[in-house]
């Protein structure tokens, strides 16, 4: 009976390491996985409050709250099935695909920019004030969801590239582990943004001085930090979609501008003392300017197309 319960709690003992081995796998995974996507992380935590700003405060966090359920939607009943068949049965496609999401990213961002120098906003903000606060609400929300859609795709083929040398449940639990911690801390960030100017508000209607003064600071430095999100949004989008496109040319062997980037940033990096971070951030611009070219030829080809037709017609 003794030796029975021995050999019981043996096997209970060997089991529990095996998890907590897995547990650590996992974690491991997840951790390397999330890091590389860091860049489409940022981007969506830059892109996202511009959504849920605009809107009375007591529709602010519920806004956030739709978003991000959108976003576990997105992530675990399409996007994590998804991948884990392209990595059963064609992982060979998980280049190709990021090499997609890549373009797309660096027209968004091309697109934007040549908006913003064009100022071309008009007409989208009459079409917004012709709608009632409820639609306008659906209209932004599904917009947002959508945006998230595309972002979480990139960032789960990111996160699946690193694994896909795994077992397939630990790339399912790496990926789900991405899923929820990326979600979390994005739109954990993202409700911090968009009640900040409340938080400002409260503390300037405390009686401490010195609370009252960082509220005020807070209410005034809002539009500044939102507007400054938005070009950090748009300068990540162009360095992580031009570095997913330098690699990608790297995978296919076509060595010339892969070269000049990495080129440049072993140059960068030459420097002592600073180099590890010169290097990143000269790879980071070489990466931009190559995402900025690449998205501006497809703004072009996209707004290029329909004007021909119309012509012709």
């Amino acid at each position: 009976m003794a030796s029975g319960l021995v050999a019981l709690l043996d096997d209970v003992a060997a089991i529990a390491k095996i998890a907590a081995t897995s547990l650590d796998d996992v974690g491991a995974a997840a951790s390397k996985a999330g890091v590389k996507a860091a860049g489409v992380v940022i981007d969506d935590a830059a892109v996202t409050p511009g959504y849920a700003v605009g809107f009375t405060p007591d529709r602010e966090l519920p806004i956030v709250f739709k978003i991000a359920l959108g976003s576990l939607r997105n992530k675990f009943l399409f996007l994590l099935p998804g991948a884990l068949l392209l990595s059963a049965f064609a992982p060979w496609a998980v280049t190709p695909l990021l090499m997609l999401g890549a373009c797309f990213l660096c027209y968004e961002a091309a697109e934007k920019i040549i908006e913003a120098l064009a100022h071309h906003d008009t007409a989208d903000e009459i079409d917004e004030l012709a709608l009632s606060s409820e639609e306008l609400e659906k209209q932004k929300v599904g917009g947002a969801i959508r945006t998230d859609m595309i972002l979480s795709a990139e960032i789960m083929a990111i996160a699946l590239n690193d694994v896909t040398n795994q077992p397939l449940a630990l790339q399912a639990a790496a990926l789900a582990v991405v899923s929820l911690g990326i979600t979390a801390g994005v739109y954990g960030v993202v409700a911090l943004i968009v009640k900040m100017d409340d938080i400002g508000l409260h503390l300037s209607q405390r009686r401490n001085p010195g609370a009252q003064a960082l509220g005020r600071g807070l209410v005034k430095a809002m539009p500044v930090i939102l507007d400054l999100l938005t070009k950090v949004g748009t300068a990540a989008m162009l360095w992580v979609g031009g570095g997913i496109i330098v690699h990608g040319m790297e995978h296919y062997h076509v060595p010339v501008v892969p070269g000049l980037v990495e080129g440049f940033s072993h140059w960068a990096g030459a420097f002592p003392g600073v180099g590890p971070v010169t290097g990143w951030l000269a790879f980071a611009v070489g990466s931009a300017v190559v995402g900025l070219i690449l998205g501006g030829v497809i703004v072009g080809i996209l707004h290029l197309v329909p004007k021909r037709k119309k012509a012709a017609a």
